[in-house]
């Protein structure tokens, strides 16, 4: 199957063939009956496939339990010794196979053309992939990079403009390899990021504050966990106490600001 641009998607997909909710037929067992075929021998076809002997006679006594007619058969005697062989059916279904392959493969090709410039699908499937214990995991484009003697402050613009900025060593900025214009995702633990209302005006040392929609509030007896809808489709979670959240008196569908510290932010690519 052919590929699309670099960091495009590749379609692939299986065919199978199911009676009584078993499978009983698919790439690998098609191979095998094919080299049972060309070889005239199990043992070789086996090898030829690499399984061993004792599963191929049971995926072909499989095969032919659960086929309308046999598939193979063994042959006895004769000048070879005998052997094993497809049944005439056996070498029509695979030769049907092979016609369903081919239109499986013009399918998804055809399904890869209608993708078209597939780079924004493969980037969202690598994010939503990532398996990282912090609850914030936000993507955005480096719009900035401020180098000190030790440090560097970064500045994300999220989806929809908004700007992160994160505070990070001048020997992560080299080992990530990151540069302007560039893709990077903000991480941020959810107990690291607080709450507020009516903070826009506020005086506070934190470098990010973003406000928004409250859109879900989970209390427990000790913690209680805030969702902020912030803009841009990205939402922010936070974990407070729960004396914070009752002080607050915070409410679905009532504004509040999420704040936390540049040096909250772990960075990370892809």
């Amino acid at each position: 199957m052919s590929r699309s641009a670099k960091h495009g998607i590749e379609l692939e997909g299986a065919l199978w063939f199911h009676k009584d909710e078993q499978k009983f037929l698919g790439l690998d067992r098609i191979a095998l009956l094919q080299k049972i075929d060309e070889l005239g021998s199990i043992t070789k076809a086996a090898k030829a496939v690499g399984i061993s002997y004792k599963n191929a006679w049971d995926l072909v006594n499989m095969i032919n339990n659960l086929a309308e007619k046999p598939l193979v058969e063994r042959v006895t005697g004769g000048r070879g010794g005998g052997g094993t062989t497809l049944t005439a059916y056996g070498k029509e279904v695979v030769k049907q196979y092979g016609v369903l392959q081919e239109e499986h493969r013009r399918f998804l090709e055809n399904l890869e053309g209608r993708l078209g410039d597939s780079a924004s699908l493969y980037q969202l499937l690598r994010r939503i992939s990532m398996k990282v214990s912090a609850r914030n995991v936000l993507s955005g484009t480096i719009t900035k990079i401020t180098k000190g003697v030790v440090n560097a402050e970064v500045t994300l613009a999220l989806t929809g403009g908004a700007p992160l900025v994160a505070v990070i060593t001048n020997g992560a900025v080299e080992n990530l390899a990151l540069k302007e214009g560039g893709s990077a995702y903000a991480i941020i633990k959810a107990s690291s990021v607080m709450v507020g209302t009516d903070l826009h005006d506020a005086k506070i040392s934190a470098r990010n504050v973003m406000c928004g929609t409250v859109v879900k509030i989970v209390e427990g007896p000790v913690s209680t966990e805030v969702d902020v809808e912030v803009g841009g489709g990205n939402t922010i979670s936070a974990v407070i106490t729960h004396e914070s959240g009752t002080s607050l008196d915070l409410k679905v569908g009532a504004h509040a600001c999420t704040l936390f510290k540049a040096s909250s932010v772990i960075l990370g690519v892809s």
